[in-house]
């Protein structure tokens, strides 16, 4: 998750092709659709700093829609695929742990994972709060899966005004996702496996006050 707040971030990267990229010092490898091409079980993701997160957001669901349970072996991650499996290193103690996807985050400039309890604990940050690491990729890439139709509810330049519509909506019972896009927050609603479905809650959205539009999941 870490978003402080369990929501799905996706990055809307629109390369078509695989390339390598220098962020703020941390190495991403990543294709078309934030997704990772050609890596296999071993190769190296990403190196940055990993922090991790338990209480108060234990027990809460995640962007994939579990409940996170800090004691598991999950991480949140910006951008990879659900269920995407990734071994973890401290680089300062070679310390492992292999960890499963199942959320967004983290939301703090420099941070590219954010660990589990279990998994902090495993690596020695439950501490330190924070500490340098390596991505490797386990096993294989698993491709997204999902409803195919959003409900988008508003676009900001501010976050915390989209973390506000967000903390609204999800205490309103729906599962909400946000995306970071050319600088500004995209909130949306979803997915539903049907444009019907999507159209029966953008109803009950309007009702509210949103100014709602239902888009393709892949848009």
């Amino acid at each position: 998750m870490h978003r402080h707040f369990p929501f799905w971030f996706l990055l809307a990267l629109t390369w078509s092709c695989h390339k390598h990229v220098e962020t703020r010092g941390e190495s991403l490898r990543v294709g078309s659709d934030a997704r990772i091409q050609g890596l296999g079980s071993g190769d190296l993701i990403q190196e940055g700093t990993a922090s991790w997160y338990g209480h108060p957001y234990h027990g809460r669901k995640t962007s994939s829609g579990e409940v996170y349970d800090m004691e598991a072996d999950t991480a949140a991650h910006p951008d990879l695929p659900f269920g995407t499996r990734v071994r973890v290193v401290n680089v300062e103690n070679q310390r492992s742990t292999v960890v499963r996807i199942n959320d967004r985050g983290p939301f703090v400039k420099g941070r590219i994972i954010d660990l589990s309890k279990k998994a902090a604990r495993e690596i020695g940050i439950l501490g330190p709060g924070t500490g340098r690491v390596r991505l490797y990729l386990e096993g294989s890439i698993p491709s997204d899966s999902g409803g195919s139709f959003l409900i988008q509810v508003g676009t900001f330049s501010d976050f915390s005004r989209a973390r506000k519509v967000v903390t609204d909506l999800e205490d309103a019972g729906y599962s909400v996702l946000i995306e970071r896009f050319e600088g500004l927050y995209r909130v949306r609603v979803g997915p539903y496996a049907t444009k019907d479905a999507a159209s029966s809650q953008s109803r009950k959205l309007k009702q509210k006050g949103y100014e709602v539009w239902i888009i393709s999941n892949n848009s």
